[in-house]
């Protein structure tokens, strides 16, 4: 059986990242990464499934035993993903994505250089701007943060592997696909 790989997808709000991932997500080959956290379950989420849901002594022990690929503190509750359920499943033949903003994604090149890092971009700082108002869920002040910190993202994108740009959802899952199979065919 052939490893599978770790892939780290990062992009800026209001970029399609989610819409993308659910139709990679339907190809058997690709799975994402269950991260663990500390807080406490949403009704209808299932441990293992959802999330890993430890309790903060637990994640800290795991902290200290070098268990995390990565993990975060966000509104006094860790975020994590563990090195034992990345390596699990690639050493079952899946690719897993890991769905990363763009600090994470630097420590993980880091210590992972072999995985394949790809960042998704809008067309434009304008049509994300666009994008983000269609979606009519949030004010215009916290748009325009939004618009700031993919400005501040997009300047990573040089130091991931590939970068697509989600103008078309079916050309940027047709591009995602032509970089897996470029990646196949490369020579080590």
């Amino acid at each position: 059986m052939n490893k599978g790989r770790l892939i780290v997808f990062s992009a800026p709000s209001g970029c399609g990242k989610g819409t993308m991932l659910s139709e990679i997500l339907k190809d058997e080959r690709f799975c994402c990464s269950v991260s663990a956290t500390t807080r406490k379950p949403r009704e209808g989420e299932i441990d293992g499934v959802n999330y890993y849901f430890l309790e903060k002594e637990d994640f800290e022990q795991r902290i200290a035993d070098g268990k995390f690929l990565e993990y975060a503190c966000y509104c006094d509750n860790y975020y994590g993903t563990l090195i034992s359920e990345v390596d699990d499943r690639i050493n079952a033949g899946k690719n897993v994505i890991l769905e990363i903003e763009v600090q994470g994604a630097m420590k993980i090149r880091e210590i992972r250089p072999d995985a394949l890092f790809i960042f998704i971009a809008p067309p434009s700082v304008q049509e994300l701007r666009r994008r983000l108002h269609k979606r009519g869920t949030e004010a215009d002040e916290v748009i325009e943060k939004r618009v700031a910190e993919a400005e501040k993202e997009l300047s990573f994108s040089s130091k991931y592997d590939y970068v697509i740009v989600n103008d078309a959802l079916e050309d940027a899952i047709s591009d995602f696909f032509a970089v897996i199979r470029a990646e196949e065919l490369k020579v080590s």
